[in-house]
């Protein structure tokens, strides 16, 4: 006898009860993979870059706009959320089409003590939200001086 893995998750949860669904090709199938069906895994990539002069954050949240965000800066934390929601309804003779979404997510980010707060910037195009965090003087890279020996 040999053991196998129990696989407790599924990927719509409980609602789906059919043993139909334990089958290892099903969970196989990288488009209906636990990852993708994770609540917990249901926030937009981000991406830091650090330069001299300022950390660029982007942040990937395609389908929402500009007016779906809220951003605050709090007790050093850069604060994102963003939520937004659809319904379309269809009548027909004989039948009625509804359909809803919604989206929403939050991100904290902990800022370092050498960016200036009042100089953050934010903007939103082509479902990425980019920030323009500006370094405080004393924190920005100086190039060695060379001295010359004599």
């Amino acid at each position: 006898m040999s053991l196998v893995k129990f696989r407790n998750r599924r990927p719509w949860g409980n609602l789906v009860t059919s043993n139909f669904f334990d089958n290892d090709d099903f969970f196989s199938n990288p488009l209906l993979s636990n990852e993708l069906w994770n609540t917990q895994l249901n926030e937009p990539a981000l991406n830091i870059k650090e330069t001299n002069e300022a950390f660029e954050v982007e942040l990937a949240a395609p389908g929402f706009s500009k007016k779906d965000f809220e951003v605050t800066i709090d007790d050093g934390c850069l604060n994102i959320s963003a939520e937004n929601s659809h319904s379309e309804e269809e009548k027909e003779n004989n039948y009625t089409r509804k359909e809803f979404s919604y989206n929403s997510f939050e991100k904290r980010l902990q800022l370092p003590d050498s960016i200036k707060e009042e100089d953050v910037k934010a903007k939103y195009k082509d479902g990425v939200l980019s920030f323009n965090l500006i370094k405080k003087e004393e924190a920005k890279l100086h190039k060695p001086k060379k001295i010359d020996i004599a």
